[in-house]
């Protein structure tokens, strides 16, 4: 498969081994027995999308012996690739890999899930070939991220806006593609550049029309005590986080990689049992 590419109350998030969701009902709790140690993590019951499809690769035990094919230091460790698994586990189906077809539809419950230290999130594919944001079957990460301060917060909103008015010009290209192509194959060089100035200037307009995207009080209290990874927020589906075994989370984040971000010495879950 390719590679692809984490608030509830303090209490509630990093240190009760179980807590109610957010429709009142308990939430599940899912144990990863891995070749460094435990991870438990709960699954929200706002992304129940994720929670179901999560739940039922445990069961089906897709996630027993695979992988943590990506680690990357102050961002996140990566697992949940089948295909990584060794010995008589059968692979994934062509239809049910993401290069060819299903995925999961984006549960990007934002403010409220961001992608603060210990939270799991869905891998997925870029924008470019997945616009909305869709979540792979399989692959997920833990967030360990770094400590943020004010100045690194207001540059990840800043370029999330930027980014906005990037994306809205590119659409307007697309729209007046005819009128575009007709101007540069009349050589007309200067109208050209004069409509792409003004196409750029609308989005400008129009982008800071909307109010910007701003990270809340509490966004900013937890990034600046606890760190993250701001930057993903409201981009990625998060879905759970760990209720135990967070020192495992980063001692795994330690381990020693290869160019492709995979630890030179396996690091495997065991078993991925669901807790009743």
């Amino acid at each position: 498969m390719k590679k692809l590419f984490l608030t509830g109350l303090l209490l509630c998030g990093l240190f009760a081994a179980s807590c109610n969701g957010q429709n009142g009902t308990k939430e599940t709790e899912v144990l990863l027995q891995t070749t460094a140690g435990d991870i438990r993590v709960k699954l929200y019951n706002d992304t129940p999308g994720h929670r179901d499809n999560f739940i039922q690769n445990v069961k089906a035990g897709m996630y027993d012996d695979v992988a943590f094919h990506r680690v990357i230091r102050n961002f996140m460790i990566q697992t949940g690739d089948p295909d990584t698994r060794t010995g008589d586990f059968p692979k994934v189906a062509p239809e049910d890999s993401m290069a060819l077809g299903p995925t999961i539809p984006a549960e990007i419950v934002y403010p409220t899930h961001y992608h603060r230290r210990g939270v799991l999130a869905a891998a997925r594919e870029g924008d470019e070939n997945n616009p909305q944001k869709a979540s792979d079957k399989f692959q997920f990460y833990i967030v360990t991220g770094k400590f943020q301060n004010e100045e690194q917060l207001v540059g990840y909103e800043d370029a999330k806006q930027q980014a906005r008015i990037v994306e809205l010009y590119q659409q307007k290209v697309q729209e007046h593609a005819e009128e575009l192509e007709a101007l540069r194959r009349a050589r007309e060089q200067r109208k050209y550049e004069n409509r792409l100035s003004d196409l750029r200037t609308e989005a400008q307009m129009e982008i800071d029309e909307t109010p910007p995207v701003r990270f809340t009080a509490e966004q900013k209290r937890i990034y600046r005590s606890q760190g993250g990874a701001p930057w993903l927020d409201g981009d990625y589906t998060v879905f759970g986080e760990v209720v135990q075994g967070m020192k495992v989370v980063l001692e795994i984040e330690k381990a020693r990689t290869d160019k492709s971000d995979r630890p030179l010495r396996d690091i495997r879950i065991v078993k991925a049992t669901v807790l009743e």
